[in-house]
């Protein structure tokens, strides 16, 4: 790696800037979509094909978030090869084969065999989206750029409870994989007319073993990219476990599965203004002050939710309340924490993308399942793994910035 390659400045984006926002959050929007249109449906789904343990439905959301995570690794070599677009093309028609499939599963296993695939072909879209914004724009610029991609595409978990709600009322669960397939071509569409090529072709690796793992070790040994990555795998942990859980948890407090969508609403909306907020404060304040204030409040937040637990006074109000205020801090810290793990890697920025995000996606799914199926029908095994979450990225934070929380960046 030279010094050139470093610190050479990216392109500009070749479309309009709200529109490549706009493209960029869709995309993103599809992965939300594809979890969170099922929350709704997981009691419907476990009638119809005959799941008898009620923890075995959060198989519809995990075996997503696996597939997910693992095919991280394949997408982001082959973009820097091959070039951003056949790629998320490519990923893109099989997420809509996949949602097809699942639509039509006679059978809880092939639905979880198609549930898998489409994890495994959307992860193009978290991969290659990263590397696409990258190869555009870096440092504060990126962090912004990402925010408002992040407050678009939060529009997915605010509306997708709410429309998978809605197809329920009219129709079977069935017809919640048709709406994702349908959503995904027009998505697919829109890439395909409007979003050429980013990459240059300068920036075009061979796919090798020998450059694979040069791509490899240069990802998992700056302090920087490895750090932040692992720091987000811990609170990934939290967010899959509160997915995982969160309509057993409604229907544990409440009685009223009907409560499930606008709780949902409540807290994903808070995560969609913070990321609103960190696009307007980021080029000022910077991603370490902001990220690590969140991370504190975080911490802070999840030992009252989990005192508040613990001594048996968790009622439906506090935990939307609290839960919201949690999700805030946490949309805060994630937004900054991809842009600064891709600090020193725009000449790799598809293959080190898709090593973070396997290590993120693939590890907070894990302790996302671990903390759904520890559910106990009540919120104190998932306060538990918010704060312990919370506490060990903020330990690995501190490492990473050598005890230098709130340093300029």
């Amino acid at each position: 790696m030279t010094v050139q390659q470093t610190i050479r400045a990216p392109a500009q984006p070749p479309i309009g800037f709200v529109e490549f926002v706009a493209l960029v959050a869709s995309l993103m929007a599809l992965t939300a979509l594809g979890i969170d249109a099922m929350l709704p449906a997981l009691p419907a789904i476990a009638t119809a094909l005959n799941v008898g343990v009620a923890n075995d439905r959060q198989l519809v959301i995990g075996v997503f978030l696996l597939g997910f995570g693992l095919a991280q690794l394949v997408h982001g070599p082959l973009a820097d090869r091959y070039g951003r677009r056949p790629v998320l093309v490519a990923s893109l028609s099989a997420y809509v084969i996949a949602n097809l499939i699942a639509a039509f599963s006679a059978s809880f296993m092939l639905l979880l065999v198609a549930r898998f695939a489409a994890g495994m072909a959307i992860a193009a879209s978290r991969v290659v989206t990263v590397a696409l914004v990258r190869d555009c724009y870096s440092g504060r610029a990126m962090a912004r750029v990402m925010s408002l991609a992040f407050m678009v595409f939060m529009a997915a978990p605010v509306l997708a409870p709410s429309v998978g709600e809605l197809i329920l009322l009219f129709g079977s669960w069935r017809l919640i994989f048709v709406m994702i397939a349908a959503i995904s071509g027009v998505i697919l569409i829109w890439f395909v007319i409007r979003m050429p090529e980013t990459q240059r072709i300068a920036d075009r690796q061979p796919l090798s073993i020998e450059r694979l793992w040069d791509g490899w070790r240069q990802a998992l040994t700056d302090r920087f990219s490895i750090g932040y990555t692992l720091a987000a795998t811990a609170l990934m942990g939290g967010l899959y476990g509160f997915i995982n859980s969160v309509q057993q948890i409604v229907g544990a407090l409440t009685g009223d599965n009907r409560l499930l969508v606008p709780v949902f609403i409540g807290v994903a909306s808070m995560m969609a203004l913070a990321n609103l907020l960190n696009s307007r404060i980021v080029m000022r304040l910077g991603t370490r002050r902001i990220s690590h204030s969140a991370l504190v409040g975080l911490v802070l937040l999840s030992t009252v939710h989990l005192v508040i637990a613990r001594l048996g006074a968790e009622t439906i109000y506090s935990f939307a309340i609290l839960q919201a205020l949690a999700m805030a801090c946490f949309g805060l810290a994630t937004a900054n924490f991809s842009s600064m793990a891709m600090e020193n890697m725009g000449h790799i920025a598809g293959t080190a993308s898709s090593v973070q995000g396997f290590i993120s996606v693939t590890g907070g799914a894990l302790a996302g399942a671990a903390i759904g199926q520890s559910f106990d029908g009540t919120t104190v095994p998932l306060y538990i793994g918010f704060l312990v979450a919370g506490l060990v990225a903020l330990a690995i934070v501190a490492i990473v910035e050598r005890g230098r929380l709130f340093r300029p960046s």
